[in-house]
């Protein structure tokens, strides 16, 4: 069973919220939502009730505020949660047009830019046949989010889209391999060291405090900007990253990372 907490201040004080289940209506509970943490399975937290407005997609981890999951306000008022899905097969149509017309094109794996690969800036409608996935209005995994779970969206209002434009998707996946390398320096220099498990002190086994380049090899992983999985998050998929700005980074301090699994 998935659990998730709410609270109304940051860094996980004032008020808060246990939620185990799907719920349409949250505004009984608390006045704000200013810090989250999801102690199992993934949640889709909305802005307004009965699931509309912004969707902000959680995984396991610490939220202590709402620029951490890139909120546009502090406003959470309804959440639904997905178990892990366990399943071995992604694939996905997306199409020009509404009702399945005009240009199609199948997926099975994540696109960092719509437009390089489908020639259009827009997504009319989706069949989503395996696996969960993830749009995001801008290219490279940025903007708002929508959760995509298996099935027919014959217009963009049916994924509550606010427009047609899709800029970037990626799957949600798990694997149960993890092995990663991390390189004191930009391009893959200086001090290497090799992962294949969570680390809750980047300082105490890598003897660096930051992380300038990073190969992972295999599996789903996050990077913590503090030890013990504590600040601004950076979720890491297979590929290399040369430098911290690969991932996102503000700059190239780590702190902890562990893997993506089932809980």
């Amino acid at each position: 069973m998935g659990k998730v907490i709410f609270y109304e201040d940051r860094n996980f004080q004032g008020r808060h919220y246990e939620c185990s289940t799907d719920c349409a209506d949250l505004s009984p509970y608390f006045s704000r939502c200013n810090s989250i943490r999801v102690e199992s399975d993934w949640w889709v937290a909305y802005e307004r009730p009965n699931y509309m407005g912004y969707q902000y997609v959680l995984n396991r981890g610490e939220y202590p505020d709402y620029q951490r999951w890139m909120g546009f306000n502090d406003n959470i008022r309804s959440c639904r949660t997905y178990p892990h899905y366990r399943g071995g097969n992604y694939r996905m149509k997306i199409y020009e047009r509404p009702e399945f017309g005009g240009q199609m094109m199948e997926f099975m794996d994540d696109c960092p830019s719509v437009y390089d690969r489908f020639r259009y800036r827009d997504i009319h409608s989706c069949h989503v046949m395996d696996g969960h996935w993830i749009f995001y209005e801008q290219p490279n995994y940025r903007g708002r989010q929508y959760f995509m779970r298996p099935g027919e969206y014959r217009k963009y209002n049916d994924w509550d889209g606010y427009n047609s434009t899709i800029g970037s998707f990626r799957l949600i996946s798990y694997s149960s391999n993890y092995r990663m390398k991390i390189y004191e320096r930009p391009d893959f220099g200086g001090q290497m060291m090799e992962f294949m498990d969570d680390c809750p002190s980047v300082y105490d086994r890598f003897r660096y405090r930051d992380i300038h380049s990073c190969h992972v090899m295999d599996g789903y992983w996050i990077f913590y900007e503090q030890p013990n999985y504590k600040g601004r998050q950076y979720f890491m998929r297979p590929g290399e990253y040369r430098r911290y700005n690969d991932w996102g980074g503000y700059n190239s301090t780590i702190g902890s990372f562990r893997r993506v699994r089932d809980f």
